[in-house]
């Protein structure tokens, strides 16, 4: 097994873990499966577990040297290393656990490679922190944002550390929104990956810090990666600190959507 993976580049090990993952997601679903409460309403099933496991073997073994930031796992690895990975074996928990396939597989390499698996449609987004593909039955097509569907996904959890400077649905609620876009709510880690693919126009987000996630590291740097525009809701850069996330297919469609946010009425349009 091991030597299955010591040829792969950071792209291939990403690739490989979180299609490792999404198998494990993939075949148990709609299993009775047992739930791990997290605190404040979040929770873990046996899939997120086992999946995570299944990622891990991937990654120790192509890369031991390397340590790993889990979702379920916590801190695992060489103590200090200088490469981390970070994984979110299950994106979309609550939705799995109710039988709806919109989840996600994250795995992603900080500041470098990334991917993102759909267990059920059997795509694997993917990068190599230069340039965005999306495999799918052995065929590799780049990735190509555009906003041609004017579909907006707007991420509406809990909790709102933005308020009351951004709430999420304040934003479904502008005037101009509305005219201009058709709201949809993924609640996955998809939802990034959509918008690099073209799927999407854009994607809103409240939170703090979100690049450094588990849960959107391997989304952001796919969006990055085929040339999407990324900031916090308030327009300023993505970091530690960071405040949400807008990112959007091209420059126009994050103009527009910046003004919204902000209140100072009609942009210039996409384009």
């Amino acid at each position: 097994m091991i030597d299955s993976y010591a040829g792969l580049d950071d792209a291939g090990v990403a690739t490989a873990a979180a299609r490792a993952g999404a198998d494990v997601v993939r075949d148990m679903y709609g299993q009775r499966l047992t739930r791990i409460d997290k605190g404040a309403g979040d929770f873990a099933t046996g899939a997120d577990v086992a999946a995570e496991k299944a990622i891990l073997g991937v990654v120790r073994a192509a890369r031991p040297d390397d340590a790993v930031l889990g979702e379920e796992g916590g801190q695992q690895g060489v103590a200090g290393a200088a490469r981390q990975w970070l994984v979110d074996p299950l994106c979309g928990t609550l939705n799995y656990a109710v039988g709806n396939m919109l989840v996600a597989v994250n795995v992603a390499l900080r500041d470098g490679a990334a991917a993102v698996a759909d267990p059920f449609s059997g795509e694997v987004f993917f990068t190599d922190g230069e340039t965005a593909w999306v495999r799918q039955d052995g065929a590799d097509v780049r990735l190509a944002p555009t906003p041609s569907t004017r579909l907006v996904d707007v991420n509406l959890d809990p909790p709102f550390p933005g308020a009351p400077a951004f709430r999420a649905v304040d934003l479904l609620a502008h005037p101009e929104f509305v005219q201009r876009f058709r709201p949809r709510v993924v609640s996955t880690t998809l939802a990034l990956a959509w918008v690099a693919a073209g799927k999407r126009a854009a994607y809103v987000t409240d939170g703090v810090g979100l690049s450094g996630s588990v849960h959107f590291a391997a989304g952001i740097a796919l969006c990055r990666a085929a040339g999407c525009v990324l900031t916090g809701t308030d327009g300023g850069p993505l970091g530690p600190a960071g405040r949400g996330l807008v990112v959007a297919a091209d420059g126009g469609t994050h103009r527009l959507l910046m003004s919204i946010i902000r209140g100072r009425g009609p942009a210039s349009g996409i384009g």
